[in-house]
């Protein structure tokens, strides 16, 4: 499927909903669970998904409609999340989350992109040139592929408790 921002607007918006369905009032046995030493748990990745809503998609988005490719993207901290999140509650990541993802989407509307600056380029440290449709498009599989490794993790807990059925549940593999 093409990159269609309309199409993909409802995406962003329903991330902190699912996350919040799929969170909210847990016992810390659900929330903070982990698939091994190097796995994040459910809050670790709500802490990175906030962390992505203050550093990266918007603030990129305007480096590319404001500089093009004369400015690099900042690099993004991928752990960011284990000393931002330090002290705070699950329903005070979730707000936080929703709170700024409707911000940044918000942002989003009042620069009414055009298919022309969705053809902008910007300069990302790694990977050199990237359109902005590129960056919105990862924006909108980001969320997704953080909602399954949510789900992941979590389904991970009953690896052994399902008996034989784990035949059945390719999730439980890792």
């Amino acid at each position: 499927m093409d990159f269609h921002l309309t199409r993909s607007i409802p995406i962003l918006a329903h991330t902190p909903e699912v996350m919040t369905a799929l969170l909210s009032d847990l016992p810390d046995e659900w929330v903070l669970a982990k698939d091994g030493p190097t796995s994040w748990s459910p809050f670790d990745i709500l802490g990175h998904l906030i962390h992505g809503e203050k550093t990266d998609w918007i603030p990129r988005a305007r480096t590319i409609l404001e500089h093009g490719t004369s400015k690099a993207f900042e690099p993004f901290d991928r752990l960011a999340q284990f000393r931002e999140s330090e002290g705070k509650s699950l329903s005070d990541l979730l707000r936080e989350f929703s709170r700024l993802r409707q911000a940044n989407l918000a942002a989003l509307e009042s620069m009414h992109l055009s298919d022309s600056h969705l053809e902008k380029k910007g300069i990302h440290p790694k990977f050199g040139e990237v359109t902005l449709a590129q960056l919105l498009a990862t924006w909108v599989a980001h969320d997704l592929s953080h909602i399954a490794q949510t789900a992941e993790v979590m389904a991970r807990q009953h690896r052994h408790a399902v008996g034989p059925w784990r035949a059945y549940l390719p999730i439980l593999e890792a």
